[in-house]
């Protein structure tokens, strides 16, 4: 099954972002089979990340939600809040790079 999860950052959490960055990167490589789609989300370019985006591949949501709670950026206490939300890709036979 494929999820989208929006996350929330605690505010005023860029320097631990900064500091978990790295291990947070190597972790979403680690789960790339998992983790299909990841980002961070911004009001603007220029401005610091207020959250994030992914696209998990998940047997359920449980799975998924397990999934992010072994996220550095989980585990480090960067966000504040999560929605996990099914998600139906149209034209399923599109593949995209992004």
């Amino acid at each position: 099954m494929l999820f989208a999860i929006r996350f929330v950052d605690k505010a005023n959490s860029l320097p631990l972002r900064q500091q978990m960055m790295a291990a947070h990167i190597a972790w979403l490589d680690q789960e790339r089979e998992h983790v299909l789609v990841g980002g961070s989300l911004r009001h603007s370019p220029e401005q610091a990340p207020v959250g994030g985006l992914w696209v998990v591949e998940a047997d359920s949501k449980a799975a998924a939600e397990l999934l992010l709670k072994q996220d550095p950026f989980y585990t480090a206490g960067l966000r504040e809040s999560w929605e996990i939300l099914h998600w139906s890709k149209a034209f399923e036979d599109r593949k995209v790079p992004v």
